[in-house]
């Protein structure tokens, strides 16, 4: 999928893989990463790629419902939280390869849930994440 027109473009440089660090060409982005002990880490402190994709499609996700509300004039609660389960396992389809599946719980409290709902399957369509993710990973919406 092509962009008309970048309006803001994120640097950042990983080094060492899974065991090693990322860094944001500004500087906000300081990361210690480390392999999780069930793929075959020491469980050491430290994040890893899973974990940030799911931050990053989480807030995403969240300003694409707050364009959608806007666009419709919808009062969006300030209470919006979603916890993104993101897991990475051996690929259904292709032996040797690996995939990830992601599982979205989002609340927002005292909102209608059919309006809600619209609002979610609209923001799925808007968000990037999710245009990215689309026919490639599994992602499951749930309101919670």
């Amino acid at each position: 999928m092509a962009i008309e027109k970048a309006l803001y473009t994120a640097t950042a440089t990983a080094t060492g893989g899974r065991a090693g660090t990322a860094k944001s060409s500004d500087g906000a982005l300081d990361a210690v990463l480390t392999t999780p002990k069930q793929l075959g880490g020491d469980g050491a402190f430290g994040t890893n790629p899973e974990q940030l994709f799911a931050a990053g499609y989480s807030a995403c996700f969240i300003g694409a419902m707050k364009a959608v509300s806007a666009r419709q004039k919808i009062a969006l609660p300030a209470e919006v939280s979603i916890t993104s389960d993101v897991a990475i396992g051996p690929h259904a389809n292709k032996p040797g390869a690996f995939g990830i599946q992601v599982d979205m719980k989002i609340s927002v409290p005292g909102m209608d849930r059919a309006q809600l709902e619209a609002l979610v399957a609209t923001a799925h369509e808007v968000c990037p994440y999710s245009n990215a993710t689309r026919g490639n990973v599994d992602v499951t919406l749930t309101i919670v």
